[in-house]
């Protein structure tokens, strides 16, 4: 196993200092699963005064003992480590924090603590040796792939309710194929503690959904969420949907085609704000349903639901622009189009209300919504069309303030009042500059505006029919090659 030297220097200088130290948690877990830690956390028996005077570049603001310390390293997740002495925790009444924080005699009473068996095991790396401490058989877990609290898990759960919803997170982020079984004990214990993570904040439920949806396996992790009564405390408004029938335009409930949704954009590495409007694109779907069956409506869903997506994010404490951007998803995901019946005035509209910065990731929802109805093709020919549309409404178009010179500038230099000669004359240089932009230059502009200026009326009118022509061209091949980059036609 490959420890990085900013840790092992850190256990070495405590090892130099008397005292012992490991690596432990999250990052031996994830050594022991040949995956790269995003973290390192070393534990010992030094109290946080002599570590802090081991090492000067620290610092120590909580209540846990906890000392964050310094490195040199580029690296984002070794440029700050955390050491914290071995300890043990009394009751907690709140169900988030320890009522009182005691410090551990050793090793064994600090891995006792912790939440589940994986990420209860500690590795020496004293004097050049490795030595892997597993005294809850958290290896053996590793390998069958299952998450088993240590100890008993009803006083875990009582410990630190997050824990309820973080066992889901594990059994779906740490294999980015198959999920992992929670072992029977612990799942029973989850079951009958679920009500306990209604006092756990807000910030800490958000953060542990974010993950779990980050994973490949997200919209899994949704489902054993429910089947275990925590979503109910997690995102009652998706349970809404559960066993709620749609009409003849869909084959799946609600709550199904919400979660196929989901499972295509974590499928296709799309961003969190497009996984979370593709898990609540339909969220209003069971309040403004109307009627049962093959011909039941829910009109107006797409605007109740950004109302409804509003209030969820708001509560869970997304930051203000996505929350923004989520809810302009969802109230936006059932715009209408297909090929000549939608014009560029309409598209120009769509436009305007998402953002050009929202478009792709508009696309990407439509795309989750299709495979989430289970539809065969995620973009067929007119959303593909409509990707053209978008991009070509979106480009600044061929016209004369493209030039670094006006028809005030023509008046003033040919000395004439205003009429078509102003015009002409502007369609000639803008097909010049088309040709080679670096005539886009005002000298050589006004010399060629004192070049053609003593021209016929008759000549004018015919370089500029030329110009026109030019143009044209010049416009159609742009729009050929944006059509050939979405394989329209």
């Amino acid at each position: 196993m490959k420890i990085p030297k900013e840790v092992q220097a850190i256990i070495d200088k405590l090892n130099q200092n008397s005292y012992e130290a490991y690596a432990v948690g999250g990052c031996v877990r994830d050594l022991l699963l040949n995956k790269e830690p995003n973290d390192w956390d070393v534990a010992t028996n030094a109290r946080p005064e002599d570590i802090t005077r081991i090492f000067p570049k620290s610092f120590y603001e909580n209540d846990f003992g906890t000392v964050s310390v310094l490195t040199q390293s580029q690296k984002e997740n070794l440029k700050t480590i955390e050491i914290t002495p071995f300890r043990i925790e009394s009751k907690y009444s709140d169900k988030r924090h320890p009522d009182e924080v005691k410090f551990a005699k050793n090793i064994g009473e600090d891995l006792a603590r912790r939440d589940f068996t994986v990420n209860a095991i500690a590795l020496s790396v004293a004097e050049g040796t490795e030595k892997i401490i597993d005294l809850f058989h958290g290896q053996d877990d590793l390998e069958n792939k299952i998450i088993r609290a240590v100890g008993d898990p009803n006083e875990r759960f009582q410990e630190d309710a997050l824990r309820l919803m973080r066992a889901v997170r594990f059994a779906t982020s740490l294999n980015s194929h198959a999920m992992w079984a929670i072992e029977a004990e612990t799942k029973r214990a989850i079951q009958k503690n679920n009500h306990l993570l209604q006092r756990i904040s807000q910030e800490r439920i958000r953060d542990e959904l974010i993950k779990m949806i980050m994973s490949p396996l997200g919209a899994r992790g949704l489902e054993l969420l429910r089947r275990l009564g925590l979503l109910q405390y997690v995102l009652p408004e998706l349970e809404g949907g559960f066993n709620i029938e749609q009409n003849k335009h869909h084959i799946f409930q609600i709550y199904q085609h919400n979660l196929l949704s989901l499972n295509y954009a974590c499928s296709k590495g799309f961003s969190l704000t497009v996984r979370l409007a593709a898990l609540l694109h339909d969220i209003a779907k069971p309040q403004t349903k109307k009627g049962q069956g093959l011909n039941s409506t829910f009109y107006n869903h797409e605007v109740v639901g950004a109302k409804i997506t509003y209030q969820i994010l708001r509560r869970l404490k997304f930051p203000k622009k996505d929350i923004e951007k989520i809810t302009k998803l969802v109230r936006f995901h059932l715009f209408y189009y297909n090929v000549d019946e939608v014009g560029e005035s309409s598209v120009r509209r769509l436009l305007r209300n998402v953002g050009q910065e929202n478009i792709e990731e508009l696309l990407q929802l439509r795309q989750a919504d299709r495979k989430g109805s289970g539809v065969p093709k995620a973009e067929p020919y007119k959303l593909r069309h409509l990707k053209y549309l978008f991009d070509k409404v979106a480009q600044d178009p061929i016209l004369p303030n493209m030039l670094k010179i006006n028809g005030l500038d023509i008046m003033r230099i040919l000395n004439i009042q205003p009429g078509p000669k102003i015009g002409q004359i502007l369609s000639y240089l803008l097909s010049q500059v088309l040709s080679d932009p670096q005539k886009n230059d005002q000298g050589f502009l006004e010399s060629e505006i004192k070049k053609i200026g003593v021209l016929t009326e008759q000549e004018l009118q015919k370089l500029a029919k030329t110009a026109k022509q030019e143009i044209e061209q010049v416009e159609t091949k742009k729009d050929e090659m944006t059509k050939k980059k979405y394989w329209v036609t």
